[in-house]
């Protein structure tokens, strides 16, 4: 089939839902389908290109995130959807989201769309971590105003698609993991020299108020193996000089980097523990990346995060926002090396379910659930036509 996807940014691979967009293309290629990418980006096959939407306000704080909003230009938006299957839409942002799924309908081709942004992440980067009226505000603008024209929505994990639920979405929720590249399986490296003492710990994801990363610098400085312990933050965002400044009192101060998929998974194989301290989080890839290597990890047991769903036992949780609560979790795991490397393999082996070749068979079936709705659709408005003529006649 023909596949159009549909997302803001495509080539900058600073966030996990483009890094997620860019492993499911790969996968529908590789299980022979034509896959078509509209928004901004690099020039490249199959790709149709979107100028950039400056949004008062808005805009300046999603440049912070990494973020920019495509703006939706019908002349190449049509030219890619002619003689497509089905437009999968990744963004709810407006107005790129509404005018691109309303051509498609006009067009006549099925559409399916996607919840990949939490409403928390946007409360959380405009300063209202602590507000309840906020998010339930733009689960509801979201659902009136744009996932309510969708018969079939992607939800990453059971998670979000509960929250869905709650907040009243009557489509039919598919609940498929992003996936995660087949690279990612266990490995575990010899240290380089300057590491080999030290009890090395990662975190990805970007440097943001949600993802918590002063929550772990604070809980490493409470340890009782803080000599001993090197930080290691794969990312990037707009805490970045506050968290450098927080680690300088840490003995080890923290290493910040931005990483490709070759070096990240090197990284991986040389640390000891991932620790996911996250408060709101969707599903995180980047966690399953890690423990499929068999990086054991510690991760936060947020109610508003999907993420404590991948430990395996309580020794991998730690108490939302408790910094000793982590330090002693951390601790433990120094503490007990046996367990851990016997964790290793448990985890990796639990890795191989979130293989993206598997996630992509299940996204096949949702597309292919809308085509045939969308046929039976237009079939019956067929039906309805001719009969409104033969009243007529």
């Amino acid at each position: 089939m023909k596949i159009v996807l549909v997302i803001d940014q495509y080539d900058i691979g600073n966030n996990g839902t483009t890094m997620s967009a860019r492993n499911l293309v790969e996968a529908l290629k590789r299980r022979g389908h034509e896959v078509a990418i509209v928004g901004m980006g690099k020039e490249g096959e199959n790709k149709y290109l979107l100028p950039e939407l400056n949004v008062p306000l808005a805009t300046p704080i999603a440049h912070k995130q990494g973020m920019a909003f495509a703006k939706p230009v019908e002349e190449t938006m049509r030219k890619a959807f002619e003689g497509a299957d089905v437009v999968h839409f990744y963004m709810p942002f407006l107005p790129l989201a509404v005018e691109g799924r309303k051509l498609a309908e006009e067009m006549g081709i099925a559409t399916t769309g996607a919840f990949h942004v939490q409403p928390e992440n946007i409360t959380y980067n405009c300063g209202l971590s602590h507000s309840t009226v906020a998010p339930e505000f733009l689960y509801k603008f979201f659902k009136n105003h744009y996932y309510d024209h969708f018969g079939n929505l992607h939800c990453p994990t059971e998670f979000i698609a509960n929250q869905l639920r709650v907040h009243g979405y009557k489509a039919n929720l598919h609940v498929i993991s992003n996936g995660v590249d087949p690279c990612f399986t266990y490995c575990r490296n010899e240290k380089p020299k300057e590491l080999q003492n030290k009890f090395n710990i990662l975190m990805i994801g970007r440097l943001s108020k949600e993802k918590k990363q002063d929550l772990l610098i604070e809980a490493v400085s409470l340890s009782k193996h803080r000599d001993e312990i090197q930080l290691f933050f794969a990312g990037n965002g707009p805490k970045k000089s506050k968290y450098v400044r927080m680690g300088k009192k840490l003995p080890n101060e923290p290493i910040f980097g931005f990483y490709k998929k070759d070096e990240l998974k090197q990284l991986m194989s040389i640390c000891d523990l991932y620790v996911h301290p996250a408060e709101v989080e969707i599903e995180a890839i980047s966690c399953i990346e890690a423990f499929s290597t068999g990086l054991v990890p510690l991760i936060s047991n947020s109610k508003k995060s999907a993420t404590g769903a991948f430990a395996l036992d309580k020794r991998s949780l730690f108490l939302n926002g408790d910094a000793e609560n982590l330090a002693e979790k951390i601790d433990y795991w120094i503490e007990h090396p046996e367990e851990r490397k016997k964790m290793e393999m448990q985890y990796s082996e639990h890795g191989r379910r979130y293989q993206i070749d598997h996630c992509a068979s299940l996204m096949e079936k949702m597309f292919q659930e809308a085509i045939e709705e969308n046929e039976y659709g237009k079939h019956n408005q067929r039906s309805e036509d001719n009969g409104n003529r033969t009243k007529a006649g």
